[in-house]
């Protein structure tokens, strides 16, 4: 029941995900900087699941004393670092193109437990990964005429070490700090983050009040921002979290890849951004890579420590 949960929550948080790059190119597209889209997302997220997330806290405010650095980390890399790179590569690529270069991250997360358990990767973990890169390749249609911004590229793949990042600190339960105050705080730190940024003139925040097209429609700017960051933050990361803490992160990783099928989905739904076939091809390589290091992984749960199973190897369990 509780993995059955844990899926059907991982869903709901992979389609708002899949609504953020969507959301933001309409901003982009009408003049608004990917740093300023950012902000108004956090923001709006935060301010959003404040209530939730003072209610959720009830009688477990000493939490904060031990979890506040892990916030804070949360914050910066898998919040604000993560969705900024990610709205940098949207600027620069189609939706499903940055987003599928960003679930690259998801090799990332397995890496972190391989070393976190001292294991080396098997033939089928070896295959997987060749299969990703080679998918990766078709995304990026290295081989065709239409060469892919490689600065779009790069910050793509910035934002895939966030995404590593986020599905690694939603796991950690060790502080007792619950998925909605991790959200918000998360959410607060990045805005606060970008907001300074902005202060010493490291990050342009400019932003407009105009209209922005959708799906053939003109709507106000402010329903826009109100989606973004109702949906495709709060939303998102609040069922994100809630799911990785029932899933783990490795198994919540792969669900969370039903995120780029959503984000294709939603992304020519409303904007009319249809991936060409060597891109849809190489998609599915991605995946099938991803499933392949999935399967070799080791079914034992994350929480279980490596240690127990050599203890019980030595002692002849």
């Amino acid at each position: 029941m509780n993995l059955l949960t844990g899926l059907l929550i991982s869903l709901l948080s992979a389609c708002a995900f899949g609504t953020a790059g969507t959301l933001a190119k309409g901003l982009l597209t009408a003049g608004w900087t990917p740093g300023a889209a950012a902000v108004w997302r956090m923001a709006v997220g935060a301010l959003a699941l404040l209530l939730p997330a003072a209610l959720a806290m009830r009688g477990r405010w000493g939490t904060l004393r031990k979890g506040w650095r892990s916030m804070v980390l949360f914050g910066l890399v898998a919040v604000a670092g993560c969705q900024l790179t990610y709205f940098f590569a949207v600027e620069r690529l189609d939706v499903a193109v940055a987003l599928l270069i960003e679930y690259s991250g998801v090799l990332l997360v397995v890496l972190w437990h391989w070393l976190r358990r001292g294991k080396r990767p098997r033939a089928l973990t070896i295959g997987g990964t060749a299969l990703a890169l080679g998918g990766l390749a078709l995304v990026l249609d290295v081989f065709g005429p239409v060469q892919v911004d490689p600065i779009g590229v790069m910050w793509a793949l910035v934002a895939a070490a966030g995404l590593a990042t986020y599905f690694v600190l939603s796991e950690d339960e060790s502080a007792g700090v619950p998925p909605l105050a991790l959200a918000t705080g998360g959410l607060a730190v990045g805005a606060v983050t970008l907001l300074l940024a902005n202060g010493v003139g490291l990050l342009d925040l400019s932003w407009s009040a105009v209209e922005v097209t959708l799906a053939g429609a003109v709507v106000p700017w402010w329903v826009v921002v109100l989606a973004i960051g109702l949906v495709a933050a709060a939303l998102a990361y609040a069922t994100g979290i809630m799911g990785v803490r029932r899933l783990g992160s490795k198994l919540a990783s792969f669900v969370g890849l039903a995120e780029v099928l959503f984000a294709v989905a939603w992304a020519w739904l409303l904007l009319g951004e249809r991936p060409a076939p060597i891109q849809l091809l190489g998609g599915v390589l991605v995946l099938a890579g991803v499933v392949a290091v999935r399967l070799d992984e080791d079914p034992r749960p994350a929480s279980q420590p490596a240690t127990a199973e050599r203890l019980g190897t030595a002692s002849g369990d």
